[in-house]
């Protein structure tokens, strides 16, 4: 063949490939066109209760609900990690303990168990020891209400995932790193504060992002005790007027604008907290 013979590059065809996207694009059209013939689906009830005040309410109710879990959830995840990773056996087997119930039961049993405390402990009673003197008596049921039950049941959950979360991102740091800032006289809290926490982020805000998202749908699961939340608030109304699919839509059209949102909060932490490493190592 000559030098200056242009050699013709012919692209590999890939009818299958084509064919597969055209099957599944058929697939969902059918679909959509049936889900919109659907006598049930109700637009118009949809667009009607979409933003109705209690509605919005719920709404509220879910996002403060998932914060407040979240925060409580980080924050005991990271004493139960350090817990874990403490050279005292007896510390080391009560973070132990306290992970291997709350990872072992489901949620929705947990939910139940604090919406009835007061099944358990008729009373919340404190008093001084060996005095009499009582500082505080209420009956459990109007102490731990079905929002203070939710509360409850979603954050000591979310200790223990998160626990194993921060536990497995401290281990990924190099133990060289505490070794030269032990080295250089600092404490050890101030070692997990300055040192491996900041480096654990990049580890721990993945799966903590995807633990809010999470968080953000098991909430739903409060509506078995009226946490006052969005699925409670749909739910109220369509016991009443009986349109069970147009209000399952409006909730599920408010979880997935608000997954949204937080999906788009975690790609910009990642991000953050990315800066100066690729999937290769650090550039």
């Amino acid at each position: 063949m000559s030098n200056t013979e242009t050699v013709r590059v012919v692209p590999v065809r890939h009818y299958g490939r084509w064919l597969t996207a055209l099957l599944v694009v058929g697939l969902a059209a059918l679909f959509l066109r049936a889900l919109l013939a659907s006598p049930n689906l109700e637009p118009a009830t949809i667009g009607d209760y979409l933003f109705k005040d209690y509605v919005l309410d719920g709404v509220v109710t879910t996002l403060w609900l998932t914060l407040l879990a979240m925060v409580l959830g980080t924050v005991g995840g990271v004493v139960l990690a350090v817990l874990r990773l403490s050279p005292n056996p007896v510390l080391t087997g009560l973070s132990w303990a306290f992970i291997w119930v709350f990872r072992g039961t489901p949620l929705l049993v947990q939910i139940i168990f604090f919406g009835f405390l007061g099944a358990l402990f008729p009373r919340l009673t404190l008093s001084l020891p060996y005095t009499g003197t009582v500082l505080f008596d209420q009956p459990t049921s109007v102490v731990v209400t079905g929002t203070v039950a939710a509360v409850l049941a979603l954050s000591l959950n979310e200790m223990a995932y998160a626990a194993e979360v921060i536990r497995g991102g401290i281990l990924a740091v190099d133990s060289g790193q505490t070794e030269a800032a032990a080295a250089l006289g600092m404490s050890p809290a101030l070692i997990l504060r300055r040192v491996v926490l900041p480096q654990a982020m990049r580890v721990i805000i993945p799966p903590m992002g995807n633990e809010t998202i999470t968080m953000l749908k098991s909430t739903a699961l409060v509506s078995i005790i009226a946490g006052r939340d969005l699925m409670t608030a749909v739910q109220t109304v369509y016991q009443g007027n009986y349109k069970v699919i147009p209000l399952l839509v409006v909730a599920a059209i408010w979880y997935l604008a608000l997954v949204s949102l937080l999906s788009a909060g975690q790609w910009a932490i990642e991000r953050r907290f990315g800066r100066g490493f690729s999937r290769g190592g650090v550039r």
